[in-house]
């Protein structure tokens, strides 16, 4: 009998070439019919490995939740970027490879970075998502977030609504 082991960890350097498979194949999974092509495939390469790999060294804080010694998804969390919210910490980025969607690890993974948020001091945490990334409403809502509030993003002039889900 085999044992597959599930870890959230902080992310290393070595992990750098992983989180960028990660990205690459979750926000195509994501985004490929919302986000116009060419904005999401040139978001996409901007973040190759080397990009996370100074991510990580540069004290970003991102998770991984590493499946049987793979990285089957990340997370990047920090202060609430938006000043029209009194929620301190913020889920900037949570995906997980599309293989390993579906298996509860997600939920797994956004329980830590809340916990991860709350052990920095930060008090209630906001998490933006894209009106059409019907999966991410679904997930935030499932989890106890409330919609509340709306903002807007640009990607080769469509302009796409993003919604503000809550934990206070």
């Amino acid at each position: 009998m085999n044992t597959l082991t599930i870890d959230i960890r902080r992310a290393e350097p070595a992990d750098a070439e992983a989180i960028a498979a990660v990205h690459l194949e979750a926000w195509h999974g994501a985004y490929s019919g919302i986000i116009p092509h060419r904005a999401l495939n040139a978001m996409i390469s901007r973040r190759g490995p080397g990009w996370w790999a100074n991510a990580v060294r540069r004290a970003a804080t991102i998770l991984v939740i590493d499946v049987g010694g793979k990285v089957a998804g990340y997370a990047t969390i920090g202060r609430n970027r938006s000043r029209d919210l009194k929620q301190q910490g913020e889920v900037y980025e949570l995906y997980i490879k599309p293989e390993y969607q579906g298996l509860g690890l997600g939920s797994r993974l956004f329980k830590a970075a809340r916990q991860k948020l709350k052990a920095h001091g930060f008090r209630g945490i906001v998490v933006w998502a894209l009106e059409e990334n019907e999966n991410a409403l679904a997930f935030y809502e499932g989890a106890g977030g409330r919609d509340i509030a709306e903002g807007v993003e640009v990607f080769d002039h469509k302009a796409l609504k993003k919604i503000a889900f809550i934990w206070d």
